[in-house]
């Protein structure tokens, strides 16, 4: 006989008189006295069945649903853990979007200020243009007591530091007590129109260069045109920079103290002609003449 003809006349023996009654009698050993019988037919033994695994699903079913079970089936997560991807996933966003920022400032800087290079509005590393904002017509918003500090600070001549802090006009640069980068003889001053931005202080060999002021490095390589130059971010965006070194003697991301070491006086970078330092001074973006707040005598 095949086995497929085995297995159909299997099936139907199982179900063949699923009605009729068995008697299952529980005897005493010693004594062959029936303590206990049953009467089940098949029919009752697969319901009998068939209740208790519904009944053995369903409480399984309801206790991961009431405990904790239900956050180790894969793919759920409990509520505090979607709450938290949300907290994530708002945080990544500001930090690629601060990411983004500080990449646009610290190439426009290195560009800008460090190699002397001009920029226009085509420039990939400048910042996008808002489409939302009509920059064409924004509206004036400025107070009448604003109006007249403007006007009154336009007619203020640049570095004048004695009338504008009388008149109250100005508490940012003129605020700082500057500690002089090393001493020396200027032998070429500042002259914006000439785009030379800083001075160039002739110094002693091997002589040790200072940070004029707290703060953090934030540029500490070698460039082509400045040789070995370092730069420190100070508080209210005022930036020092220090060009032509022969060895610098702080890193990136250095936190500096008005006075500690950062370089050592050298004549690197294509723009020397001798031993010195060019020492540059930026507040609110703009370069501003050094002899100005320092003396080098």
């Amino acid at each position: 006989m095949s086995a497929k003809k085995q297995d159909k006349n299997l099936i139907k023996n199982i179900f063949s008189n699923i009605h009729f009654k068995y008697k299952i009698v529980v005897t005493n050993e010693s004594t062959f006295e029936e303590a206990l019988s049953f009467r089940l037919s098949r029919m009752n033994i697969f319901m009998l069945f068939g209740v208790v695994t519904i009944i053995s699903i369903a409480f399984t079913i309801f206790m991961i649903w009431i405990t904790p079970l239900k956050e180790y089936i894969p793919g759920y997560a409990s509520v505090d853990e979607v709450h938290q991807v949300y907290i994530n996933q708002a945080k990544i966003d500001s930090l690629q979007k601060r990411y983004e920022q500080e990449v646009v400032y610290r190439e426009n800087f290195r560009r800008r200020i460090l190699l002397g290079e001009d920029l226009d509005e085509n420039d990939s590393i400048l910042p996008a243009i808002s489409d939302d904002i009509d920059y064409d017509n924004i509206p004036d918003v400025k107070t009448e007591r604003e109006k007249q500090l403007r006007k009154e600070w336009d007619n203020v001549n640049d570095y004048d530091l004695v009338y504008a802090n009388n008149k109250g006009l100005t508490k940012g640069i003129g605020r700082f007590v500057f500690y002089t980068p090393v001493h020396g003889i200027i032998s070429n001053g500042f002259d914006a129109e000439k785009s030379h931005f800083g001075i160039d202080i002739i110094c002693k060999k091997d002589e040790t260069i200072k940070s004029t002021l707290d703060g953090r490095v934030i540029f500490s390589e070698w460039t082509y045109q400045g040789g070995y130059v370092i730069t420190i971010q100070h508080d209210d965006d005022l930036v020092s920079i220090y060009k032509h070194n022969a060895r610098l003697l702080k890193k990136q991301g250095d936190i500096v103290k008005a006075g500690d070491p950062i370089a050592i006086v050298g004549n690197t970078g294509k723009l020397t002609s001798g031993l010195h330092l060019h020492f540059e001074l930026w507040y609110k973006n703009s370069a501003v003449n050094p002899s100005d707040f320092i003396s080098f005598n």
